[in-house]
């Protein structure tokens, strides 16, 4: 299986060339989601951004008109010593922050120095998360000082990084939406990419 992100504009012609490559293709709706079963076997299964289900015809087009940006929105990176943050106005950044923390690589050494060595990276782990979720809280969180109110937040990184910023009880309002986003240590050009990426289809590829 191959997962490729396909954003609303690519969506049509996506279809046209998986279809060219594989067949003439059956394209019906399932289970919130737009498929394709191609005449030598392949599949395709393209799921809306943002956890929505897809109710509408079967149609390459139809699909790509309902892959609508929310209007808040935010974007959540996190890797061990680095983070990126970035509050969205549909596909405009309305604030983001970009961050590093040092967070020493692992030690060949053993017994106490070895230790004392993964006390101290425990530690400067923690400090980044901290320093995250202080950014976190300050962008994602600003505007939801009601117990009604919620934001959606695309999620990305190194899943236990993400974890442990989440866990701060200051961003209880987000709430983690799909695509996840399998991102190297964020920096700016990777935030700006993973924009993009958020509001794409998740499209799910099978190879006969």
């Amino acid at each position: 299986m191959n997962v490729v992100l396909v954003p609303a504009t690519r969506l049509a012609r996506w279809v046209e060339n998986f279809t060219t490559g594989h067949g003439d293709t059956e394209v019906s709706t399932a289970d919130g989601a737009l498929s394709g079963t191609a005449a030598d076997g392949s599949t395709f299964s393209a799921r809306l951004p943002f956890d929505i289900a897809y109710d509408g015809p079967p149609d390459s087009a139809a699909f790509a008109a309902a892959m609508v940006t929310p209007a808040d929105w935010g974007i959540l990176l996190v890797r061990k010593g680095a983070f990126a943050i970035a509050r969205m106005h549909g596909d405009a950044f309305a604030e983001s922050k970009v961050g590093q923390r040092h967070v020493q690589g692992r030690t060949k050494a053993g017994g106490q120095s070895q230790q004392r060595f993964a006390r101290r990276r425990d530690n400067q782990a923690r400090q980044a998360y901290e320093a995250a979720a202080d950014h976190a809280a300050r962008i994602l969180g600003e505007g939801l000082d009601k117990l009604d109110q919620r934001r959606e937040v695309v999620t990305g990184g190194d899943h236990a990084a993400v974890d442990e910023v989440l866990a701060d009880a200051r961003l209880k309002g987000l709430t983690v939406v799909e695509p996840w986003l399998a991102v190297p240590d964020p920096k700016r050009g990777i935030l700006e990419q993973a924009a993009k990426d958020a509001c794409s289809a998740r499209v799910e590829v099978h190879n006969s």
